[in-house]
């Protein structure tokens, strides 16, 4: 893995730019993008044409996932670690609107990995509320945001922070605490049937829950025009 930051004198919109640009030549590590006006840095997964991480965490992470709006809206931690990129980062890799996919890996406590995508997928601006639109999904692990199996969808969801209600439940979701740690914001419902910000257990349904713990998790993106294959995402490095 490397671990310096890349420089480069024309800065790539995502991290399938930089890999198309190098060639195929560039490897995982840190790089500064610009997705829309504003330099930002990020970790780039550059197998299969180079994944976009925009989200990682470990089990009872020391980094506070509790976080305001105004956090989730512009990131926090460490790229090269646990880190939440920020909603409108996420938003800018987005656009246009049907052109990215979202990956999703889970890492169980065995080292054992499932991974799902979902295609297309559209994080809304600001003034949607950063709503989630998300097309049709394949992958190992289950398909949680989008197939109702525990009566909760959180495709079409608004997302909701502690400071910031906008999810189905008469009760603020990302307020609601397990063993005394609050769940952290997530496009809930009424509330989850996944959410990869609850530190002390992260939870995808059947996957990653309290009675089979995850060791931990990362959330990607691409644009839909890069060709996959069949080690798309679930991948056997362990790059973060």
């Amino acid at each position: 893995m490397t671990l310096g930051l890349c420089w480069a004198t024309a800065f790539s919109s995502d991290c399938s730019e930089v890999m198309q640009k190098s060639q195929g030549t560039a490897t995982d590590g840190l790089y500064i993008i610009q997705p829309e006006s504003v330099n930002i840095v990020v970790f780039c997964i550059m197998q299969d044409g180079g994944w976009t991480v925009v989200q990682h965490i470990t089990a009872n992470s020391s980094l506070d996932f509790d976080r305001n709006w105004e956090d989730y809206k512009l990131g926090f931690g460490n790229a090269l670690g646990d880190h939440w990129l920020g909603n409108e980062y996420m938003h800018q890799l987005t656009q246009p609107p049907g052109h990215h996919k979202l990956g999703i890996k889970l890492v169980n406590m065995e080292g054992q990995i499932k991974w799902g995508m979902y295609s297309p997928a559209l994080i809304e601006s600001e003034e949607s509320q950063y709503r989630l639109r998300l097309g049709l999904y394949h992958g190992s692990a289950n398909d949680a945001m989008t197939h109702d199996t525990v009566a909760y969808l959180h495709d079409n969801q608004k997302f909701t922070t502690k400071d910031r209600d906008n999810d189905n439940y008469f009760q603020n979701c990302a307020r609601l605490e397990f063993q005394g740690i609050a769940g952290g914001g997530w496009w809930y419902d009424a509330c989850a049937g996944a959410n990869l910000n609850r530190k002390n257990v992260i939870y995808w349904q059947k996957d990653c829950n309290k009675e089979k713990p995850c060791k931990y998790a990362s959330m990607m993106m691409q644009p839909v025009a890069v060709k996959e294959c069949e080690h798309t995402v679930h991948c056997h490095k362990d790059e973060l």
